[in-house]
């Protein structure tokens, strides 16, 4: 067993027993391809034998390197996932893992849009498409973000085969856990619309999202789109695709929804990742109360 086995074991249990984000094997994988390389760890045994003292040196480490409160945690919550993999592997208690509190992250509320900054944004960025289908593909891609709360890799993994979209779509978020969305008319119109457009064949297993040249589209695209949208309208950076989504939470909770049913829609997997909407909610009744108020205002 060589270093380069160990790592290749670790990529394929992220990305095939765990199924993370390629974005988030890419982190992982990188975080412990360093960590074994500062170390020299050549075997599981190696890298099972890694004691707390050790893994904070390398992580202060890292941190002069400039690694970031949030970065360091995450690299943090990697390493002992990878230091425990290594300690099964290697026949050890797993339970005698190096166990190290992170950094303490203060946690920012997020920045939803109103509902009309929200229309208006997709409204722009298809009308700043190039051609019209790609207008109508990226309208279709953020209405599912703000329309059905869905992540942006969400709507993009989509396939041929979820066509048509009917009134409910099944969607496989984080941790290949699935969840039912309802779809509202206003996105499924905008759906076929791009699918009528839409110049590459849309077979079952095929990307229903598709970019200039055929091949699956990216993130990166629909998110420079966004970026000159929201120029155009004066809209601050943090009205992104992602915002779309936190737009309909927040949106959803101000008229009425239960936190237990926003919890299921949005796909969270505890119930303290969908109560911070209920700040978001506050801050901006309290926003509009101090716009408002004749006493706010004179």
């Amino acid at each position: 067993m060589s270093k380069a086995d160990v790592l290749a074991a670790w990529h394929d249990h992220l990305t095939l027993a765990q199924r993370k984000s390629p974005h988030t094997v890419c982190a992982y994988a990188k975080a412990a391809e360093l960590l074994v390389t500062r170390l020299s760890c050549d075997s599981w045994d190696d890298v099972a034998d890694i004691t707390a003292t050790r893994l904070r040196t390398h992580l202060a480490s890292r941190r002069s390197d400039g690694l970031a409160n949030v970065s360091a945690a995450r690299e943090l919550s990697a390493l002992k996932g990878f230091i425990a993999f290594a300690r099964t592997q290697a026949g050890h208690d797993v339970t005698d893992a190096p166990r190290l509190r992170g950094p303490r992250i203060k946690r920012g509320l997020p920045r939803p849009v109103t509902p009309d900054d929200a229309i208006g944004l997709v409204d722009t960025v298809e009308a700043l498409a190039g051609e019209e289908w790609t207008g109508a593909r990226d309208r279709a891609v953020l209405l599912l973000l703000y329309g059905a709360g869905m992540r942006i890799a969400e709507a993009l993994s989509l396939k041929g085969g979820d066509l048509p979209l009917g009134e409910r779509l099944t969607v496989t978020g984080k941790g290949n856990k699935q969840r039912v969305v309802p779809i509202l008319p206003m996105v499924r119109d905008a759906a076929s619309e791009y699918v009528r457009l839409c110049p590459w064949p849309l077979g079952k297993d095929d990307p229903l999202f598709r970019g200039v040249k055929g091949g699956p589209l990216s993130q990166g695209v629909v998110q420079k789109a966004t970026a000159r949208a929201r120029k155009a309208l004066g809209l601050p950076d943090t009205a992104t695709p992602h915002a779309l989504r936190h737009s309909f939470a927040t949106h959803l909770l101000g008229a009425g929804a239960d936190l237990r049913s926003l919890q299921e829609l949005l796909g969270h997997a505890s119930l303290g990742s969908t109560q911070i909407y209920t700040k978001v909610d506050a801050a901006t009744l309290l926003d509009t109360y101090r716009n408002a108020h004749p006493r706010e205002r004179d």
